[in-house]
């Protein structure tokens, strides 16, 4: 016997709801189940995201230029000549959204009450405007105003080390070529804060022209960050190796930051894992009632098969019912999830737990980030799996003899 769909739609309906409460108890934990799915992915979705924003503000750009050795030994003695022409039209191409040419060496910084071991940088600020962090982080004073700007400027972290305050003057040491120090004293003319203390301690910044007089180096430069359109994908931004020549180095921000690109990269497959492993939990519940549900119709079962109902229709009702059961539970769960991420959308504060939160390279306050796959790779897991599961007791229906099916008690 071939019954329309309809019929069968309205059976499995019907049937899902014999026993409402116990329904009601498996919808529950099926809702339950996906808000913990979609919500804790986008919790770590907005930290990752968050992390690798913050990371990519923090100075590298998406691409990074270098000497081929100065990842080794990052020196003054493995600077890189000044920009080339060919490699001036590649930075101006479309694809490119901003570049700065660095000075970057190792210093240290002290202060009549205290020394620092940091990073100095000689930059442009016309160049690093949109970049990198700095031009919008600063909370006193004044940003750089040209390349030849000799004032400096440090991290709110780094004035309280070094216990002086906006307008003292400090002295920076570094090696020039010759590995020879050289010290100059600098005027703090501004102080910059970040969400994350580590980076106000890392680096002191001043004009580009300032530091390369300062140590000798004529024109030469550290590195060149870049900054493309899509920090995942950097593909057009690593096609300027064709005119960066065998001497020099270009790296994405994902190799200059293993651990990030590490973050990155299974991101996608603990979203998958967890998504399987919450259904795990919730499989055994919706067996156990599908198998209560199956049992409870016996009889009705082995007369539907008496009265020539095939069991392959017994097996579509069935799983019917498990697909009505995940789909109703599947709306409201990701209907809660939406929800509670809009309700969180100015953000979570974790300023209680801020310093193992900025170890990680996170802010004190987290943002959910929704993403529309992460939601339908829920949806689709629970569905296959769900079903899967369902396979179980729809198969043991199937196999009831009618006569021993009508006649158990």
């Amino acid at each position: 016997m071939h019954l329309p769909f309809a019929v069968l739609f309205r059976l499995a309906w019907r049937n899902l709801w014999r026993n409402y409460r116990r329904t009601l108890i498996m919808l529950g934990a099926i809702t339950v189940g996906v808000w913990a799915m979609i919500f804790m992915t986008a919790v770590m979705r907005g930290m990752v995201d968050d992390m690798l924003y913050r990371a990519v503000r923090n100075l590298p750009g998406h691409v990074q230029i270098h000497h081929s050795d100065y990842r080794d030994d990052p020196s003054i003695s493995n600077s890189m000549p000044p920009i080339d022409q060919a490699l001036l039209d590649a930075l101006e191409q479309p694809e490119i959204i901003k570049w700065s040419a660095r000075v970057r060496v190792p210093a240290v910084i002290t202060s009549e009450h205290d020394t620092r071991g940091t990073t100095l940088l000689g930059i442009d600020p016309e160049e690093e405007s949109g970049l990198s962090f700095i031009a919008d982080s600063i909370v006193a004073g004044r940003f750089l105003e040209s390349v030849d700007d000799r004032g400096l400027i440090v991290g709110q972290k780094m004035i309280d080390n070094l216990e002086t305050v906006l307008g003292r003057r400090v002295v920076v040491m570094s090696q020039d070529p010759d590995n020879e120090i050289i010290d100059r004293g600098f005027r703090i003319v501004g102080v910059f804060a970040t969400d994350l203390e580590n980076v106000e301690e890392s680096f002191i910044f001043t004009g580009r022209k300032t530091v390369q007089s300062m140590l000798n180096m004529g024109a030469s430069i550290s590195e060149i960050a870049v900054l493309g359109h899509d920090y995942r994908d950097v593909s057009d931004v690593l096609r300027l190796q064709e005119v960066t020549g065998p001497d020099r180095e270009i790296l994405p921000w994902y190799e200059i930051d293993t651990y990030l690109g590490t973050m990155l990269s299974t991101m996608d497959g603990f979203v998958l894992v967890w998504i399987v492993v919450v259904f795990l939990a919730l499989s055994f519940g919706l067996v156990n009632t599908l198998v209560m549900a199956v049992f409870e119709r016996v009889r009705e079962i082995g007369l539907m098969q008496a009265l020539g109902m095939r069991p392959s229709m017994i097996v579509v009702q069935v799983l019917m019912e498990t697909f009505l059961l995940l789909l109703i539970g599947l709306a409201a769960g990701n209907l809660f999830a939406i929800l509670s991420v809009v309700a969180l959308s100015d953000g979570i504060d974790l300023s209680i737990v801020s310093e193992g939160m900025q170890m990680m390279g996170v802010a004190n306050v987290l943002y959910p980030s929704l993403q529309t796959n992460d939601v339908l790779l829920a949806d689709v897991v629970v569905i296959v799996l769900g079903l899967l599961a369902g396979l179980s007791p729809a198969w043991r229906a199937a196999r009831y003899q009618p006569v021993e099916a009508i006649t158990k008690v």
